[in-house]
């Protein structure tokens, strides 16, 4: 993946416009490659409308999609954390290891919060 960083002498909106142009070609190398972030992209699909119309108030309805991206943004970072670990060395190493089953913890406790938002405000 060949990405410039978006703040290479540039400044103001058109940094802005960049550095939301990596992002998105970030997000979708990660589509491409990684299936945990296929499907909790799956789940988002039908889980926003879902929010919307389940949702009784503005604030029910972000707390819902609030916590379904929050997953998404967990997963994000826990793909990041395995990227940069993996350059360092493919060899088995104990802290690789740990940063890895670290940021899967991360993924956990952002699913166990969706369930948890989700039960608490439709019940």
């Amino acid at each position: 993946m060949n990405v410039a960083r978006a703040t290479d002498g540039i400044t103001g909106i058109r940094r802005l416009l960049r550095a939301a142009r990596v992002g998105v070609n970030a997000l979708h190398w990660g589509l491409r490659n990684e299936e945990a972030l296929r499907l909790e992209m799956l789940a988002l699909v039908p889980g926003i409308p879902l929010a919307i119309w389940l949702g009784s108030t503005g604030v029910d309805r972000a707390l819902l999609i609030g916590s379904l991206l929050l997953v998404l943004l967990t997963e994000l970072l826990n793909t990041g954390i395995e990227i940069a670990v993996d350059r360092i060395g493919k060899e088995p190493h104990e802290l690789s290891g740990l940063a890895k089953d670290l940021g899967s913890a991360a993924v956990m406790i952002a699913l166990l919060n969706a369930v948890l938002v989700w039960c608490f405000v439709l019940i």
